[in-house]
């Protein structure tokens, strides 16, 4: 990629750094918030278990994960399978809130349970244990569409909210790149990008939205935020092998050459060794050499995967960094662009907005009570 004169790292002015906010200022009124929020969540009931409930979905078919009204949610779905396990409407509370088309390996909820028999009604009964919970729901689960799973369950106190008590979020995104049409298999879980993508630049622009900073800029409208500033705790980009991948017995010998040697002449030790040896993908196949791959056999994308990490993001702000990236990594962007469009402070500076099928909620760390 060659970078404009105009926006060099060399000569950019002091004055179009980013500008560091101080880290008192983060989240004060977020925590304030929270805990007003949490203490209203707090179940009253003596008589009532909450469990905390770890799910995974494809969200292609659900217009996102809160319950909206004549539209099919993940919260929505749910409700129903604890409706048909217990007998008695609950509400489900998420950590994090995902759009439609967002998937999530493993998205955290929490519910209130108050078991009561079936056969005596009015008779209340020790709480489910939390694998009966699990087998139960996912049952129920299973006989919709299937395209959500119960993956974890366990008890918490009655004062542990979902998503107040969350320390850290952390999503992925997937960009497949080649101009190769996409793979039936990858149809809406990934990000097709048909130019090639430069992976030493995406990481450079990396560090420059890393931190402490007013991303105003990467904030969509109808953000409920109090605040623009954030701390990004990680935002990374690495090259992955695509999916579904079944190498042969020659391709992982290859591939354990291919890194050998790679590592042996590598003067980027800071990078994430190219896969290569994932198999040819469709720019480095050239038209004469088209049967190399021997016939009905697909040609493989380059696989990006960006990993970003904080206690909180704002509206949309992750596919709006990934719109960034990828401006970045075509060359449309320079790492100086980057930093323009953070001082800018203004959602109107940003690239487009990346999809919603390329992103992945990955997973929601809390400090979970060891006798719950």
């Amino acid at each position: 990629m060659t970078e404009n004169p105009k926006h060099s790292l060399n000569t950019t002015p002091e004055s179009s750094r980013p500008s560091k906010i101080p880290k008192t200022q983060d989240h004060s009124d977020q925590e304030e918030e929270d805990k007003q929020q949490q203490e209203s969540s707090m179940s009253k009931n003596p008589r009532i278990q909450r469990y905390l409930v770890a799910i995974e979905y494809i969200g292609t078919r659900f217009s996102g994960s809160q319950q909206q009204p004549n539209c099919r949610t993940v919260v929505g779905v749910l409700e129903e399978a604890f409706l048909k396990f217990i007998g008695q409407p609950v509400s489900i509370f998420c950590s994090s809130r995902t759009d439609a088309g967002v998937h999530a390996l493993s998205n955290v909820c929490h519910v209130d349970v108050e078991r009561i028999s079936k056969r005596k009604p009015g008779e209340v009964l020790p709480p489910h244990e939390p694998s009966v919970v699990r087998r139960a729901v996912n049952h129920f689960l299973q006989k919709s569409e299937g395209d959500i799973t119960v993956i974890d369950v366990r008890c918490v106190p009655n004062d542990f909210h979902a998503r107040y008590k969350a320390q850290e979020r952390t999503y992925f995104y997937r960009l497949l790149s080649g101009s190769e049409p996409l793979s039936t298999f990858e149809k809406e879980r990934a990000w097709h990008v048909p130019e090639k993508l430069d992976l030493y630049a995406m990481q450079e622009a990396c560090k420059v939205l890393v931190g402490h900073h007013d991303f105003s800029s990467f904030r969509a409208a109808g953000c409920q935020a109090k605040s623009p500033i954030r701390t990004l705790d990680e935002l990374h980009v690495s090259e992955a092998p695509p999916t579904p991948f079944f190498p042969s017995i020659t391709e992982k010998k290859q591939t354990n050459s291919s890194t050998e040697d790679s590592h042996a002449c590598s003067r980027k030790p800071e990078i994430d060794l190219p896969i290569d040896s994932f198999s040819k993908s469709d720019d480095e196949v050239g038209s004469n050499s088209i049967t190399d791959l021997g016939f009905g056999i697909r040609r493989r994308h380059r696989c990006y995967v960006v990993t970003a990490r904080a206690r909180s993001f704002l509206y949309h702000q992750v596919r709006l960094l990934l719109g960034v990236l990828k401006c970045v990594g075509t060359g449309e962007l320079t790492t100086s662009d980057v930093e323009r469009i953070l001082n800018a402070k203004t959602v109107t500076a940003a690239s487009p907005m990346a999809p919603a099928c390329g992103l992945y909620l990955g997973r929601v760390k809390y400090d979970l009570p060891q006798d719950a």
